[in-house]
């Protein structure tokens, strides 16, 4: 009886304890995501000393408020503390579209926000797409308030002169719908602009209003769409009563109207005992959701599982928009949908930055400014999907400065996205086999890049939480930040091994034509060293500013690895330079990385450095480096593969993958 006591305690804590993670990663903190900061106003009011009372008051108020937000309807309002100097009404109000999550998740950050952004003051409002918080040291409830107002729009003009009349009579039919015919004080919906066009809008006022001062209210937002947003295909406009929207992309989500819509103050009363037991139904329903998904998140926790990942042959699985598969990882903020669609412009073509293997690659920007690269796993991807999963598992774990970093990732519907950080100055491909470009990298900076990306793959091989193969190492996988600093990218083919594991097979032969160790290329065989002979083409590449598999069509006829062995035999090595560094080169630099880069591409495996042993190479002026043996012959056509990749791309974030089936000569 005890032994069995003993093992129901611990499932129960185990249950706790994954429960509070799954909570963890379903409501991130503020600070992993915003929700789309609009604007804030400190009511005109200067900072000042706020009495002892006040201030605890308005911590009190703002506890309530968010507090309130993860179980209400999305909108309330409360008071704390009596008098004209020392009360605090505060209220906050969600957009009627925003489930219960992400409302909650947004309260939350605007409550954290507010103080920092309106310090010492006693009245003040926050904006966000999603939610609008406010307190006074005054009475607003119930009260219209239509000034200040804020306005957003999006940078695409307008090519219709109708599109002005049509949008304002559109937004006058959702005041009414909102005000009249639902009484919901929320409407939205969409219309066609013409045959080939669609756009979509919103409305929605504060609850605390009646229907007469919602209308109102809205009628002085669509007064102000002629001389602020007219000419644009998007825009936002709010003020602390009442907010319209208007885009020429679906961006609230339909569900949540049909599913929960918005209570209107008529309808906000009722009996304590009615509200008791409406309280009571969603609490145990919510409890019974939580307990199904940790009962199927601890059966999938303890699977077997050989190296971390599933098998190769199993399919992810996502169902509904919330939840996830277990290999995912639960340190890694998940970020609303809706929010990924407003950074994008729903995926615009403006904001597309390349096509990968995986499938596009978007540009977005956080609330704070920050740019990211936002990578859209492409639904006709079978190949996406597990480049999707290891993508998660891997690069979330791993944190090195030349590993371009995972900032967080997205499953909701039918997507599947992946955010990074934006890398400004594109990859090194697009540099370095570009002859314009290719004069701003000289020797000091190419031999930077050079140790930087050796340093980021002995992170990965000897000192990362994980022993993980790469597998396609690339120029165009080498991404270069804002000072040039190379960070490794796309992680859609690692592998992770286990300790003391040296090497794996697999019949599944993935790369890119050029880079592929042979014995990768001719029987499946991958280790560290299979990474190391990619980091010797690579590094060859850099000194000499050629492809290798574009080696075959120049005047040398022969593979890069084969001439610079030749040219290395013959004592004649600083041919190999590109002409373009003959005024910054050190020969004695360029010479030793050469004979590293020679190492590297040996044919036998064993032959080959490890990345510790190139690192100290590369540092050293002193160490005696050995003879390098006859490198292996290239793998694969004798076409520009890389080249048609590389001009694909746009921009810099983009993770491309080249999958290739490879056949021995």
């Amino acid at each position: 009886m005890a032994t069995k006591l003993r093992l129901g305690t611990k499932a129960i804590t185990t249950t706790i304890l994954i429960n509070f993670l799954v909570f963890m990663t379903l409501f991130p903190t503020a600070s992993a995501q915003s929700p789309n900061y609009v604007g804030d106003d400190c009511q005109n009011s200067t900072a000042q000393a706020l009495t002892p009372i006040f201030q605890t008051n308005l911590q009190n108020t703002l506890t309530w408020l968010n507090s309130n937000a993860a179980t209400s309807k999305g909108y309330n309002h409360t008071t704390t503390g009596t008098g004209t100097v020392d009360a605090v009404y505060g209220l906050y109000d969600c957009r009627g579209d925003v489930t219960s999550f992400f409302c909650q998740f947004c309260v939350s950050t605007a409550a954290s926000d507010i103080l920092s952004r309106c310090p010492n003051r006693t009245s003040a409002v926050i904006w966000y797409n999603y939610c609008i918080l406010r307190y006074s040291n005054r009475d607003f409830i119930g009260n219209l308030t239509i000034s200040p107002s804020w306005h957003n729009v999006t940078t695409k003009n307008t090519t219709d002169p109708e599109e002005l009349q049509e949008s304002e009579n559109y937004m006058q039919n959702l005041r009414r719908k909102a005000t009249v015919e639902t009484n919901n004080l929320f409407a939205m919906g969409e219309f066609k602009l013409s045959d080939s066009e669609e756009r979509y809008g919103l409305v929605q006022c504060s609850r605390d209003l009646t229907n007469d001062q919602c209308s109102q209210c809205l009628e002085a937002m669509i007064e102000k769409v002629p001389q602020c947003c007219g000419t644009k295909q998007g825009w936002q406009i709010l003020a602390p009563s009442c907010l319209i929207k208007y885009d020429n992309f679906m961006f609230y989500q339909l569900a949540n109207q049909t599913s929960s819509p918005l209570p209107s103050p008529a309808n906000q009363g009722g009996t304590s005992k009615s509200k008791t037991l409406i309280i009571s139904i969603v609490s145990v329903l919510v409890a019974l959701v939580l307990l199904s998904f940790c009962i199927y998140y601890l059966w999938r926790w303890y699977l077997p599982n050989k190296d971390g990942l599933l098998p190769e042959t199993t399919p992810l699985s996502f169902h509904g928009n919330a939840q996830r598969e277990d290999t995912l990882n639960a340190d890694l903020p998940t970020i609303p949908l809706i929010w990924i669609c407003q950074s994008t412009n729903n995926f615009s073509e403006l904001c597309k930055l390349g096509e990968g293997g995986f499938g596009p690659v978007y540009k977005g920007n956080l609330e704070d400014g920050t740019e990211v690269a936002v990578k859209r796993l492409s639904k006709a991807s079978g190949q996406g999907l597990e480049e999707f999963k290891n993508e998660v598992i891997f690069i979330a774990k791993l944190q090195h400065r030349n590993l371009v970093r995972l900032l967080g990732c997205c499953i909701e519907e039918n997507e599947k996205l992946l955010v990074y950080e934006y890398m400004p100055n594109s990859s090194l491909d697009s540099h370095l086999f570009n002859e314009k470009k290719r004069k701003q990298l000289d020797w000091k900076l190419r031999l930077s890049i050079i140790n930087g990306i050796a340093k980021g793959l002995l992170y990965l091989h000897e000192d990362s939480r994980l022993r993980v193969i790469h597998r396609d190492l690339k120029a165009s996988n080498v991404l270069l930040d804002q000072e040039m600093n190379p960070k490794i990218s796309d992680f859609g083919l690692a592998r992770t091994f286990e300790k003391g594991q040296s090497q794996e097979n697999t019949k599944r032969v993935m790369g890119t034509y050029g880079y592929m160790a042979p014995e990768y290329a001719m029987e499946g065989l991958y280790s560290v060293k299979s990474d190391v002979f990619s980091f010797g083409v690579l590094l060859l590449e850099i000194i000499c500013g050629k492809r290798n598999s574009g080696f075959y069509l120049a005047e040398h006829g022969q593979s890069l690895l084969v001439y610079s062995w030749r040219l290395w035999s013959e004592g004649k090595i600083l041919e190999l330079l590109d002409p373009i560094l003959e005024k910054t080169y050190k020969a004695n630099e360029v010479m030793k990385c050469i004979h590293i880069g020679l190492l590297c591409v040996q044919e036998d495996a064993v032959d080959r450095p490890t990345m510790s042993t190139v690192v100290v190479m590369l540092a050293s002026d002193t160490i005696a480096l050995p003879n390098p043996n006859h490198p292996a012959f290239s793998v694969g056509r004798k076409a520009k593969e890389e080249e048609s990749t590389s001009k694909a791309s746009k921009d810099p974030s983009v993770n491309e993958v080249t999958v290739s089936n490879i056949l021995p000569r």
